[in-house]
């Protein structure tokens, strides 16, 4: 399913394990049958809240692979190929592209700290490399750099098959800059749920988030309302779930969406070091607020 145009709803979807730490792919074809049933617009897989950092290369084709045949086209899969090194980041985005991915998400190099020079040159040379549509993804809190507006937009220019940016910067001025002076056809998506409404009430094109992971169709519908103009409405939805988007990160991400889910029965919530179990009594707390909003 080509991707023609990045606008709405995306999961960051999480990885399973099974207890022996290997990849529960049970699990996951039920996770990803959910996000399709409650309406979701597409998948991303391997990125930040799927652990990629604890994934190898293997494991990371392998999601990919059985990701792309679980969907079979029901939406586009986005697949998460960036890396702090830019041939490994070439050689698995051809990899994903060969094994059906619909595009990919490419985080700014981490733990290298590149200049805007390098950052530029580093998604340049993937673009070039492999013709697959392409998302850059700024993540500043995880990455430790920032890609600044001007590299952006020079991307966007000069690279076609880079078709939109992930921003997860937290800099409202950034963001309506690329948004203002973006190319026709250059998406911008809040990597950040509980500023995907106010994004889009400024001219963004939907979110790459965490919490449709376990409420899929009620992180949607605030989306939609808020891409349609009723803002009224999608300031509603969005204060239904606030609650929930910042207990999401009251432990490093993806530790609260496990436990969420496996709460729900979907998976069993093990992580690999050095992520841990949620703290019982934060985890307490979480429940509490699960319930309120009737997702367990």
């Amino acid at each position: 399913m080509a991707i023609s145009e990045l606008r709405g709803t995306y999961t960051a979807l999480v990885t399973p394990f099974d207890d022996e730490q290997s990849i529960d792919y049970n699990a996951f074809e039920k996770l990803i049958n959910f996000q399709i049933d409650n309406g979701i617009d597409g998948i991303v897989v391997c990125g930040s809240t799927g652990e990629s950092a604890t994934l190898s290369a293997k494991e990371k084709l392998a999601l990919i692979i059985k990701a792309v045949e679980y969907a079979a086209g029901r939406v586009p899969i986005i697949a998460g190929t960036g890396s702090n090194d830019t041939r490994e980041s070439i050689d698995m985005t051809v990899l994903a592209k060969e094994h059906g991915a619909d595009a990919v998400l490419l985080v700014s190099p981490p733990y290298n700290k590149p200049t805007q020079e390098g950052i530029y040159f580093h998604y340049k040379a993937i673009a070039d490399a492999v013709d697959i549509p392409q998302i850059l993804y700024n993540v500043p809190s995880r990455s430790a750099n920032n890609i600044t507006a001007t590299t952006q937009l020079l991307l966007a220019k000069n690279c076609p098959n880079i078709i939109g940016t992930k921003e997860a910067s937290g800099d409202w001025t950034q963001v309506m800059e690329i948004i203002q002076k973006r190319p026709k056809g250059f998406a911008v998506i809040s990597g950040e749920d509980n500023l995907a409404v106010p994004f889009v009430a400024m001219g963004a094109d939907g979110v790459i988030g965490v919490i449709p992971n376990y409420a899929p169709a009620q992180f949607k519908e605030a989306i939609d309302q808020a891409l349609k103009g009723n803002i009224k409405t999608a300031r509603r939805l969005h204060y239904k779930l606030n609650e929930l988007m910042n207990l999401n990160f009251m432990e490093t991400n993806p530790t609260p969406v496990k436990a969420a889910l496996g709460l729900m029965g979907m998976l069993k919530p093990n992580y690999r070091l050095p992520l841990l179990p949620m703290h019982e009594k934060n985890l307490k707390i979480y429940a509490k607020a699960l319930k309120r909003a009737k997702i367990i």
